[in-house]
């Protein structure tokens, strides 16, 4: 079946467990002082949409977009297992950035860190740069901030 990726609940089962399966993924490679994140119940908010990609009935993976006013935040990019390697990153980044565009956003900005090499690998391909911390990030050492102009 083609992919469809729609805006859903991050509070229902499926989108419960895409931001587990994130969160573990996270907790693979980095400590949870490392981690900002944001829960099921932070993405359940007016300023925040949460986008799920399916492969007929089965959730594939998962992004979040949050309204920051002049620019548009990635949260929580995640594809599970059984959808890596299919062009699932790429086809939710796409789809938040389409969002972003609509909502009339200069830039879509990200923190991620330099150890999740492909997630930095895909971000660098779809043009985004590094740049230094926004909003209420610490500069941490672990992080690594990434923007793109719409």
């Amino acid at each position: 079946m083609p992919l469809t990726i729609a805006v859903e609940s991050p509070l229902s089962p499926d989108g419960r467990a895409l931001v587990e399966g994130s969160q573990a993924a996270l907790l693979a490679v980095f400590s949870a002082d490392e981690i900002f994140t944001f829960s099921p119940e932070e993405l359940a908010t007016p300023d925040a949409t949460f986008l799920v990609a399916r492969d007929g009935p089965v959730p594939q993976g998962c992004v979040a977009m949050v309204d920051c006013g002049d620019y548009a935040e990635v949260k929580r990019l995640y594809v599970a297992p059984s959808g890596r390697g299919g062009g699932v990153a790429r086809a939710l980044m796409a789809a938040l950035e389409a969002r972003a565009r609509r909502a009339g956003k200069a830039f879509v900005r990200l923190e991620t860190g330099d150890r999740l090499v492909p997630a930095v690998a895909l971000y660098r391909v779809l043009g985004y740069h590094v740049r230094g911390p926004f909003g209420d990030y610490p500069d941490h050492p672990a992080s690594l901030f990434m923007e793109k102009a719409l």
